[in-house]
């Protein structure tokens, strides 16, 4: 059973310079194009996604539902909006802001749902796999674009995986040692800032991650103490560095996001 979340668009640029822009060999603002001047929700299918924004009340972010993300007019924002120069769905997350108890730092990030609204929590069973095509348009430090995050089965409050971006371009891997916490980092690649690359994170056969950076493929075992818990996913900006700056920060335009199970 499949759930999308795909751009509805078309190539600014034909042929190779389109798909050069892709995998960031090409100018940044090249690549697919959407309706600069419609909500995130004309352009992609939010109908399985919830918003976390970095503002509310201290300890507990405010979050917008499926139900008004979707549509030309659904929810925007200064921290979630449609670039008007390239239609991205651009995620903005400062150094201060409001976050969650479990986390210091802020983030604009999508967390999936189900398609009545309820949180996503699907098991490692099966074929689950998260695609984005995306470019880091500014960051301070280090910013976290896309997540497996744990769910129900147990008291953890950890990622599986997170995937991390750098400053100065490198593309981390991170896989928690256990549910207890501890995080193995895999360097994976390298794309300069403002240039547009793509990855796809998935979990595979109940017992492996599966990531793909650009043309790169990777694979690591997942450690037999998450076997008790579901998951969901997670995309956005989830900044990775904090102070008292609100202009500062990190600022993620998306192009194009799919999940899909199976």
């Amino acid at each position: 059973m499949t759930s999308r979340s795909k751009l509805i668009a078309v190539l600014t640029a034909a042929g190779l310079a389109g798909t050069l822009a892709v995998f960031g060999s090409a100018n940044a603002h090249a690549g697919p194009a959407a309706d600069p001047d419609t909500a995130p929700g004309g352009n992609f299918d939010l109908s399985t996604w919830e918003l976390q924004e970095p503002v509310g009340s201290p300890g507990s972010p405010t979050t917008i539902p499926s139900s008004k993300l979707q549509g030309a007019d659904g929810f925007q924002d200064s921290y979630f909006y449609t670039d008007g120069k390239d239609g991205a769905m651009t995620f903005w997350a400062p150094e201060k802001g409001v976050h969650t108890p479990n986390s210091k730092y802020a983030r604009s990030e999508l967390r999936e749902t189900d398609k009545d609204g309820s949180p996503a929590d699907w098991s490692l069973d099966g074929s689950h796999r998260l695609e984005a095509t995306l470019r880091v348009v500014s960051v301070t430090s280090n910013v976290c674009v896309g997540q497996i995050h744990l769910g129900s089965g147990g008291p953890s409050t950890k990622p599986l995986v997170e995937l991390y971006y750098r400053s100065n371009g490198d593309i981390a891997l991170g896989t928690e040692n256990s549910p207890d916490g501890g995080q193995t980092l895999h360097d994976v690649g390298n794309v300069p800032v403002g240039k547009t690359w793509s990855y796809s994170i998935g979990v595979s056969g109940g017992d492996t991650i599966d990531l793909k950076v650009n043309d790169s493929t990777t694979h690591y075992k997942i450690p037999s103490s998450f076997d008790q818990y579901n998951q969901y996913f997670k995309a956005g900006s989830y900044n990775q560095s904090s102070s008292d700056s609100t202009e500062k920060g990190a600022r993620v335009g998306f192009y194009g996001l799919d999940v899909s199970h199976g």
